[in-house]
C-alpha cells in the first residue's frame, strides 16, 4: 500500500488515503515520487468544476509534475534502471496515428495524460512508460527543479517557437510559466523582455528573474509602459500566458508589423480579437500545448546545466516548498495567484 491524493469520487475535493501500489507493466517503470508540483489542472481537478469533468473519469490520482527515483523496471525496459532519478513527460501517446508515425508526438490524436486520464503522481509511487522517462544525469538538477520540468517545458516549448535573439518580448501573465520564459527569453538573446500582472508579488519575482519591465495592467497600460523601454515600434514577440479575455486582444494591439505570438494560456471565455489588425500587420498566432517530444526536453536540460544563472532563476520560481502532508495548505497557496509554483515533498510522508 501507498500514500496518496486521491478523488474518490466525481465531487469536489481530495482524500489523502491508503492506495495499492501501481503494478509495472513490461515496458513501465515504477517511480518512488520525491516532489510533486502543484497544476493549474489539478486545481480544476480539486474544485471539479467544469474543466475537469470533461477531463477526467473519478476515482483517480491526479498530479503530473513530479521527480522521483526508479524503483522496478518492467522486463521489456532496456535504457533506464533502477536508482535512476528521473522527471517525466505527462502525454502518453499512441505511437501509431499519422503525427507519432511522422515524429510529431506531441500532437497525438490518442494522448492519455498522467494524473488526468490515468493515474498520476500524488502519491508515493507512479508509472509512467519507459519511453515518458527523462533522466537526470546532471547532479545540480534537486528534487524541486526537477519537479517543475513539466511547466518548465511548456515555458522552453513558448519561448523558442520563434527566433529571440535581439527582439522585443511581451509575456502576458507572471504566473510560474510566465516567470520561467523571461529566464528562457534572456537566455536565448531576447533584447527588452516586459511581462504583466495584477499581483505585485508576482512582478516582483519577474523584475529578480530578468524582467527590464513588470507591468501592473490593473494600474498602467502596454502602450504607456513601452515608452519605459525607449521602444520606437511595438513588440516583435508575444507570449500569451494568462488565458485572461483582455490579454490577447492589448498584446495585438502592442505588436510591430510583422510580430509573431505564442498563445499557451487557455481562455476561460470568447476573446473578441481584431481580426483586421491581425491581417493588416501581418501577425502569426501559434497555439501552445504541453512539450515538443523530446526535442524541449533536450533543450531543457541542456540549458539548466550549462547555464547556473539561468538554473537559478527558474529554481526561484518555488516560493513553496511543503510536505506532502500539508497539501491543503500548498493547493491554496497555488490557488492564490499571487506566488510562484509550490512544490509538494513526499519522502517524509
Amino acid at each position: 500500500m501507498m500514500k496518496a491524493l486521491y478523488k474518490s469520487g466525481p465531487h469536489a475535493g481530495l482524500e489523502l488515503v491508503e492506495r495499492p501500489e501501481p503494478a509495472t507493466g513490461s515496458r513501465e517503470v515504477k517511480i518512488r515520487v520525491m516532489t510533486t508540483g502543484i497544476c493549474g489542472t489539478d486545481l480544476h481537478i480539486l474544485a471539479y468544476d467544469e474543466a475537469a469533468k470533461a477531463m477526467i473519469k473519478a476515482p483517480m490520482i491526479p498530479g503530473h509534475e513530479f521527480y522521483g527515483e526508479i524503483v522496478e523496471v518492467g522486463a521489456q525496459v532496456h535504457d533506464v534502471k533502477v536508482g535512476d532519478r528521473v522527471s517525466g513527460e505527462g502525454h502518453v501517446v499512441c505511437g501509431m496515428c499519422r503525427n507519432c508515425r511522422a515524429g510529431r508526438r506531441q500532437m497525438c490524436i490518442n494522448t492519455v495524460s498522467v494524473g488526468v486520464q490515468r493515474d498520476g503522481a500524488f502519491a508515493e509511487y507512479v508509472v509512467i512508460p519507459e519511453v515518458n522517462v527523462w533522466v537526470h544525469r546532471d547532479e545540480s538538477i534537486t528534487p524541486a527543479l526537477g519537479a517543475i520540468f513539466d511547466p518548465f517545458g511548456n515555458a522552453v516549448h513558448t519561448a523558442l517557437s520563434f527566433p529571440l535573439v535581439g527582439e522585443d518580448v511581451l509575456i502576458t501573465g507572471a504566473g510560474p510559466i510566465g516567470l520561467m520564459a523571461i529566464a528562457v527569453a534572456r537566455h536565448a538573446g531576447a533584447r527588452k523582455i516586459a511581462i504583466t500582472d495584477i499581483s505585485e508579488q508576482r512582478l516582483e519575482l519577474a523584475r529578480g528573474i530578468g524582467a527590464d519591465l513588470a507591468i501592473d495592467v490593473s494600474r498602467t497600460r502596454i502602450r504607456d509602459a513601452q515608452k519605459d523601454l525607449a521602444m520606437v515600434e511595438g513588440f516583435d514577440i508575444g507570449m500569451e500566458m494568462s488565458g485572461h479575455a483582455t490579454a490577447l486582444p492589448e498584446m495585438i494591439e502592442n505588436m510591430n508589423h510583422g510580430g509573431r505570438i505564442a498563445m499557451l494560456g487557455l481562455p476561460t471565455s470568447s476573446i473578441d480579437i481584431n481580426w483586421g489588425k491581425v491581417v493588416t500587420h501581418m501577425l502569426t498566432l501559434k497555439g501552445i500545448y504541453g512539450r515538443e517530444m523530446f526535442e524541449t526536453w533536450y533543450a531543457m536540460s541542456a540549458m539548466l546545466t550549462s547555464n547556473p544563472v539561468l538554473r537559478e532563476h527558474v529554481a526561484s520560481v518555488v516560493t513553496d516548498l511543503l510536505p506532502a502532508s500539508e497539501w491543503e495548505a500548498g493547493f491554496a497557496a497555488a490557488a492564490s495567484g499571487h506566488g510562484g509554483k509550490v512544490v509538494l515533498d513526499w519522502t517524509s510522508i
